[in-house]
């Protein structure tokens, strides 16, 4: 997160047991309000691999009840994607329950299960892979990031949006050094012209698509069906889950549904990611749950 340090006032905290790391909560914090750290696309409290229910109870109930005596009032939650979890976990998620904590904010992103895959293509990224192999697109892995960024990225994200990739090439480039096995980029070329992209932030069970973009010819040339392809059937056929990320905006008040129609034309599949607000007064709640 030290790439962006500088947009946010940071609060990470780590909890421990018997003086052993138990738990991190990468945070940051505005006023009297703490935020899973709004840097990262999936917060939420880490939990070492193996834990008893009763100290994940004792870790939450600790957690809020030190916010609260900072005089933190509100606790701003993300909800790690239950795809990306090493094991079924969801003692937080009752815990929640408990504290009476309100979801604030949920989005749908689109997931493809590889250990059970839907139907095949649809007819239409069919016909697009066919147009690909037709024009003799060719998929490549790269390490160099600015490529994409220059030539692809900021200027569709410039004319579509009016906005820019929530990461530089600068900054892409930084992670890339830091996580070098985590970062991947594959571009698309028709002969020596770049022609689309794609950014991928991979973990151990999840191949994660973090940037999609092609040129104003990708229906054309079939170039986003034909990486894809190569991406889900080829690169990352070992994964359990391929993510393309979520298709909310407005704060997830809506759901841009040409681009939802788009993914799950691919065989993914909608699942959610909640945010939470809990009162750190509500620790107190936790006490009597075990009898």
């Amino acid at each position: 997160m030290d790439y962006h340090k500088d947009r946010f006032l940071d609060y990470s905290l780590m909890i421990y047991k018997n003086n052993h790391l138990f738990a991190l909560l990468p945070a940051n914090k505005k006023n009297s309000e703490i935020f899973s750290h709004e840097g990262l696309s999936y917060g939420g409290l880490l939990l070492k691999k193996k834990t008893e229910f009763d100290d994940v109870l004792e870790c939450f109930k600790a957690l809020l009840k030190f916010l609260s005596e900072q005089s933190f009032a509100k606790l701003h939650l993300k909800i790690i994607p239950k795809i990306y979890n090493e094991l079924p976990s969801d003692e937080i998620d009752y815990l929640l329950f408990i504290v009476k904590a309100q979801i604030s904010r949920r989005d749908l992103t689109a997931t493809i299960n590889n250990l059970k895959k839907v139907d095949d293509l649809s007819s239409n990224r069919k016909r697009g892979l066919k147009k690909a192999i037709k024009n003799n697109l060719v998929v490549k892995e790269v390490s160099d990031f600015k490529e994409f960024w220059n030539s692809i990225l900021i200027p569709n994200l410039g004319l579509k949006y009016k906005t820019k990739p929530v990461h530089s090439v600068e900054e892409i480039v930084a992670l890339k050094n830091k996580f070098s096995k985590n970062i991947r980029q594959f571009n698309v070329y028709k002969e020596k012209d770049i022609v689309a992209g794609v950014t991928i932030f991979e973990t151990k069970h999840v191949a994660h698509a973090q940037y999609i973009s092609a040129n104003e010819k990708k229906q054309e040339l079939g170039s986003l069906d034909l990486v894809f392809n190569v991406l889900i059937n080829d690169v990352f056929k070992g994964k359990r889950y391929f993510d393309f990320g979520i298709s909310n905006e407005n704060q997830g008040l809506n759901i841009n549904s040409g681009l939802l129609s788009w993914k799950m034309s691919f065989g993914a599949q909608p699942i959610v990611h909640d945010h939470y607000i809990i009162d750190t007064k509500n620790y107190s709640l936790l006490e009597s749950v075990l009898i």
